[in-house]
């Protein structure tokens, strides 16, 4: 029983010691750590010349999707704490694999992304870099038919990356 005291009342001021010296303790079940509040991403325009029209609109929202969806950011217009802009530098579509009769088996969807971040609350997170997906599909399915699910799951990739390198602490 006087082991149990001494453990709470060690407990108690630990509390104590924390609370009137401002200190906190957060921990996050993604690995995602920051004292951002805000963040704002700016249009990612199309250099590519092989994308969709849609795509810089696809991207960009899937963008702030998972800022909305993974974290407690608060998304908006302008002047957040972290800010985020760039474009579409790649979108093609190639063969990845041959079969036996030298006729492509595999086909493979590739789209690269610049991204300039910027924190404005730690200078030392700010990075500019191209990130880069890609998708296989079955030579024997056109493009047109499996576009829309292999832009979905590369750009699932593409912003988990994105947001892991911003703001992730692994």
């Amino acid at each position: 029983m006087r082991s149990c005291k001494k453990i709470l009342g060690s407990f108690l001021v630990l509390v104590f010691i924390l609370n009137i010296t401002g200190c906190s303790v957060s921990y996050s079940f993604t690995g995602i750590s920051t004292d951002a509040e805000t963040v704002t991403i700016d249009f990612f325009k199309s250099r590519a010349p092989l994308a969709p029209p849609t795509y810089s609109q696809d991207f960009t929202e899937a963008l702030k999707d998972i800022f909305i969806q993974q974290t407690s950011i608060d998304l908006v217009s302008s002047g957040g704490d972290l800010h985020f802009e760039g474009e579409i530098t790649g979108y093609e579509n190639r063969p990845a694999g041959v079969g036996g009769d030298q006729q492509a088996a595999l086909n493979r969807l590739t789209i690269t992304v610049k991204v300039k971040f910027t924190n404005f609350l730690n200078e030392e997170d700010n990075f500019e870099q191209s990130f880069s997906k890609f998708e296989d599909y079955s030579a024997t399915e056109s493009l047109k038919q499996v576009e829309d699910r292999l832009v979905e799951e590369i750009n699932t990739q593409l912003t988990q990356d994105i947001l892991q390198k911003a703001i992730g602490n692994w």
